[in-house]
């Protein structure tokens, strides 16, 4: 794997905050060349290092501000398609009592009722807790 040094590392917390600033406004912040910039970016993307470009959108304007956390037990691995769904955020294999953790967004508790009631016909899971987020304190997706 690339080994990271500072310059890596003030590009890449620079592109944390903003990943849309122009190379030139990076290049000033990280106190470097713009061309050096502009390699270096390549570089950590080619090797995986940044694996996508992405943004934070507001979950209440885009419905989305009924979050839910479950593990789950499984008796079987899921299929690919099951971590496919629109409502699954993120996924976590985990240790203890639970094989995974979800992280789940719905528009209301309808629509997250109607998942439930669909994911209950799934033979593969033995077990669920379920909880509902209250109030969305921090979201980081760096």
């Amino acid at each position: 794997m690339l080994k990271l040094d500072d310059k890596d590392h003030k590009i890449i917390n620079i592109l944390k905050q903003n990943s849309r600033l122009p190379i030139r406004d990076i290049a000033k912040k990280a106190q470097l060349r713009p061309s050096t910039v502009h390699l270096r970016i390549q570089k950590l993307v080619k090797n995986n290092i940044i694996e996508k470009f992405t943004l934070k959108l507001n979950n209440k304007a885009v419905e989305e501000d009924f979050i839910v956390f479950m593990f789950l037990s499984t008796s079987e691995d899921l299929p690919l398609s099951f971590f496919k769904n629109q409502h699954v955020k993120e996924s976590f294999g985990v240790t203890g009592e639970f094989d995974l953790l979800l992280k789940l967004k719905f528009k209301d508790i309808s629509e997250f009722n109607n998942y439930i009631i669909a994911l209950r016909k799934n033979k593969a899971i033995t077990k669920t807790i379920t909880n509902v987020v209250t109030v969305n304190i921090k979201e980081v997706l760096n």
